[in-house]
């Protein structure tokens, strides 16, 4: 079974671990791991520290098997790691229904992520769950030395008005 629950404190090493460890696989074929392995571990920690009250964790059977987060509390998903050995498993899924509840509950009538757009599991695991492209984008990265390609997904929480006309109608 699995829970979703707020993060705590002492959580943070843990979902340092899995962040990194999903991360990797992600990022691997895209980027050299080992260059910026240890700048994204600082960056996983950085973040988690500072934010971990914004953090949604799943927990499979009592273990932490993933973590979502909403940085500014708004209708923009900015995380969402699962740990690679529990991926397919229905945690992100989880994880996902969460953030989304969380985000109608603030009022929001959509939903907002992005993700390297080369992460086809990423952009696969949201397009099946009706997330569809809002965006693309392609900004030179300095500390890649290279152009990174990202996708912008948007999901609908709440059907649009047909009452009137055009778009929520009037």
């Amino acid at each position: 079974m699995i829970v979703t629950r707020n993060a705590r404190a002492d959580d943070v090493p843990l979902l340092v671990a899995i962040g990194i460890a999903a991360w990797a696989q992600a990022a691997a074929g895209v980027t050299d791991l080992a260059a910026l392995r240890e700048n994204a571990l600082l960056a996983f920690r950085r973040f988690l520290v500072d934010h971990w009250l914004q953090v949604t964790v799943a927990e499979q059977s009592g273990v932490i098997a993933g973590w979502g987060a909403r940085e500014a509390l708004d209708d923009e998903i900015t995380d969402l790691w699962v740990d690679p050995g529990r991926q397919g498993a229905g945690v992100g899924g989880a994880l996902l229904g969460a953030l989304e509840a969380d985000i109608a509950a603030a009022g929001h009538d959509a939903v907002r992520l992005q993700t390297h757009a080369r992460n086809e599991a990423a952009v696969r695991f949201f397009r099946n769950r009706d997330y569809q492209v809002h965006w693309l984008s392609v900004a030179w990265s300095a500390r890649l030395d290279r152009d990174i390609e990202s996708i912008g997904l948007r999901r609908w929480l709440r059907q649009e008005r047909t009452d009137g006309y055009g778009p929520g109608g009037f």
